[in-house]
């Protein structure tokens, strides 16, 4: 509070001495003073300053004085700055516009500097670049180049240096250098054999697996099996079937889930599913669905072939990044073949994007090999 009413006191100092400084100079020509509170014969800034202090200032002020308090001091000091605005509008309106000076050009700039007092001219603008002396540069050919110039110049002396080729070296007329690329042995040189290459190590081995872990049965690495069985199954268990190629394996019972990823040719069997399937990665995979399964997913998987149930055929088939798929639907004891697709086109209908799958062909296959 005490800082608010400290300035304030500055600003109607500061308004004071600018009232006497203005009441100092003498009046323009045709000033009437104020009349009714509203100056007579001033300029038109002034007046429409003062129409402004007269109105919207004069009754910022009435409203504040009524609240009093802080906001009372606040408008005596925004009073404060508006009279100080107003007193130097009216100086500056009480003096006459400066003369404008000619506008200065690049010529009357240099004759200023070039009579100037003390001033030196300006330098002279640089010379011409030197010519290309082609000639010199002729002269100064490095040594190496020289030498190659000197052999060349020799003529038919050039090939001295040559060494005879005997009969027995020439390819057309010994048969068993063709055989082995018309390359002889250097008598002058002597041949060392290079680095070897480094020999790449055959792929690590690694033990087959087919165990319960916990929850889960692992079957990994298997190969060259197709009596592989898993009977002893509980619904809160899941499998997972890892880099086993040329193999069939059965799970019966009832699994909570079934993941088979990195495999190739393989052969599964199961019951029921109360889960899902997935098939990642993999290549060539045949899948027979004895009971139930709510779901199949297949991806990045090139070539899969699912035998479905009757009790299986509401099963949701998901699919993506994959190739040569087909689900096979029982009918009239043989199997019926139908593709998935895997192209589709899209079009705009004048409101979103629709995709459909393109049309693709049903064909029949015969009974599973599995079963």
């Amino acid at each position: 509070m005490a800082e608010m009413q400290g300035l304030m006191e500055r600003l109607e100092q500061a308004v004071g001495r600018l009232e006497s400084l203005s009441a100092g100079l003498h009046r323009p020509p045709g000033d009437c003073g104020e009349i009714n509170g509203v100056s007579g014969g001033v300029a038109p800034s002034v007046e429409a300053f003062d129409k402004l202090m007269n109105s919207m200032v004069a009754e910022f002020l009435k409203k504040s004085r009524i609240l009093a308090g802080d906001v009372e001091t606040h408008a005596e000091m925004v009073h404060s700055a508006f009279q100080a605005q107003r007193a130097f509008l009216l100086m500056a309106s009480q003096y006459q516009q400066p003369q404008e000076g000619p506008v200065a050009s690049t010529a009357s700039a240099l004759s200023v500097l070039s009579v100037g007092p003390g001033l030196p001219p300006p330098p002279p603008p640089p010379g011409p670049p030197p010519p290309f002396d082609s000639e010199g540069r002729r002269e100064e050919s490095s040594p190496s180049r020289s030498a190659l110039f000197a052999q060349l110049n020799q003529g038919e002396a050039i090939t001295r240096g040559l060494r005879h080729v005997t009969d027995d070296q020439k390819t057309y007329k010994n048969p068993s250098l063709r055989a082995h690329g018309g390359q002889t042995p250097s008598p002058t040189k002597s041949h060392t054999p290079g680095p070897k290459s480094p020999q790449s190590h055959p792929p690590k081995k690694h033990a087959p697996v087919l165990e319960l872990e916990g929850k889960k049965w692992r079957v990994e690495y298997q190969e060259d099996r197709n009596d592989l069985v898993i009977s002893e199954t509980e619904l809160r268990q899941v499998a997972y079937i890892f880099k086993c190629s040329k193999s069939t394996l059965q799970i019966k019972g009832k699994i909570n889930s079934i993941t088979i990823d990195s495999c190739k040719k393989l052969g599964l069997v199961l019951d029921n599913v109360v889960g899902i399937v997935e098939v990642i990665n993999s290549k060539d995979i045949q899948m027979q669905v004895m009971g139930k399964v709510p779901t199949i997913s297949i991806n990045k998987t090139e070539g899969c072939h699912i035998y479905l149930s009757e009790d299986a055929l509401d099963c949701e088939i998901v699919s993506a990044k994959s190739s040569e798929m087909n689900i096979l639907i029982p009918r009239d004891g043989d199997y019926r073949e139908f593709p998935v697709p895997e192209q589709f086109k899209t079009a705009w209908d004048g409101s979103k994007l629709v995709t459909e799958p393109a049309e693709i062909m049903v064909s029949e296959r015969p009974p599973n090999p599995l079963t």
